[in-house]
């Protein structure tokens, strides 16, 4: 194999995939990645056996068809140091790889790429499309919510739900729910298509990575897989294995008060009262009052804080506690101007919604605190 690429091209290209490849692997060429000459540029291949990415690097000259693979945080390192923007790589029979840049010269030694998993074959599968900035904006108001507790593997990712045209995208880990629904539109799909899977996290932190916004995607969905389509890129990834809890039945249906917030003055306020709260059991207490909201804390041998909101609330004098980092979570992943708060006392989960016309809540379970 001999190609010649500028420096920027495989830069972006290895940047892209350098966060599949494990730090802890079973097998050494698991620290590698694959480079594969094809019709279209350079193919570069990562995988951790669980998740895998391909993405095809541009603007090269092949003088000689071939593949092989190399030491990826190496190979990344070389790259970042390399003086000029030509480099030219060459392998022999025996996988070592030399590179050439300028006066630079480095000679690695790679491995066979007949030991390197296969990437999974995309297709027969059932397909969907949509805009990948649609889709970047659903993972960006839930991910914050997925549960990293080993022992609720099922919750270790987020819920993918095609139905009806629209697709529901949930994560949750016990203790809050994040839920964003988005209609499809003109992008219809067949009734045998629609699925409910699960995305595990790392796959999901990839995404956010590659999305963008004036594009489209491609999902291709397997009994125990799906690959996400992105053009130059594609990501594929194993399924969570698990039925996903039923998590309509923790949404509360009945509020009785519903009060509009401004979003970024909500924001600061919880943040800067948060400052005096408790790192592990800490609380913030919402006191609403006629026209009034103050936002509390009290540690013990830490100090207590205060701030006022002025907004507009008829209801009842209520009082409920919740966890200042859940409570910043969608405040900082949310563009909307104001949010609604839906209550029912100071026992029951709150409800955050946007006044907007899209679908978006946010179950929070308060903390009882003591009187």
């Amino acid at each position: 194999m001999k190609f010649t690429v500028t420096k920027q091209a495989l830069l972006e290209g290895l940047q892209r995939i350098q966060n599949i490849i494990s730090t802890r692997v079973t097998l050494p060429i698991l620290s590698n990645l694959l480079l594969e000459t094809t019709e279209h540029g350079l193919c570069l291949i990562a995988t951790d056996r669980e998740v895998s990415l391909r993405t095809i690097v541009h603007a090269i000259t092949i003088e000689k068809q071939g593949a092989t693979t190399l030491p990826a945080r190496r190979l990344l390192a070389i790259i970042k140091e390399l003086p000029m923007e030509d480099i030219s790589f060459e392998t022999d029979a025996r996988h070592i790889t030399s590179i050439r840049s300028g006066a630079s010269f480095f000679k690695i030694f790679g491995l066979s790429q007949d030991e390197f998993p296969v990437f999974p074959c995309l297709e027969e599968k059932r397909g969907f499309i949509m805009k990948q900035g649609v889709l970047k904006d659903g993972l960006h108001k839930t991910s914050y919510a997925i549960s990293f507790d080993a022992s609720r593997y099922v919750l270790n990712g987020i819920l993918f739900s095609f139905k009806e045209g629209s697709l529901t995208l949930v994560a949750t880990d016990g203790r809050r729910l994040a839920l964003c629904d988005t209609e499809l539109g003109e992008i219809k799909y067949p009734l045998d298509h629609e699925c409910d899977f699960i995305v595990p996290t790392k796959a999901i932190n990839e995404l956010e990575r590659l999305l963008l916004d004036d594009q489209e995607v491609r999902l291709f969905v397997g009994d125990n897989l799906v690959a996400f389509d992105l053009g130059e890129s594609v990501l594929a990834t194993k399924l969570i294995d698990g039925k996903y809890p039923n998590y309509r039945q923790v949404i509360p249906s009945d509020a009785t008060q519903r009060i509009t917030l401004e979003r970024e003055q909500l924001l600061q306020s919880v943040r800067r009262v948060a400052l005096l709260s408790s790192d592990r059991s800490g609380s913030l207490c919402f006191h609403f009052s006629e026209n009034n909201l103050d936002i509390t804390s009290n540690t013990p041998e830490v100090g207590e804080a205060k701030e006022s909101i002025s907004i507009m609330y008829k209801g009842p004098n209520l009082s409920i506690a919740f966890n200042p980092e859940f409570l910043m979570d969608p405040l900082k992943n949310l563009n909307d101007d104001y949010v609604a708060l839906e209550l029912i006392d100071e026992m029951s989960p709150g409800v955050f919604k946007l006044n907007s016309g899209q679908r978006f809540l946010y179950v929070l379970m308060p903390i009882r605190v003591s009187k």
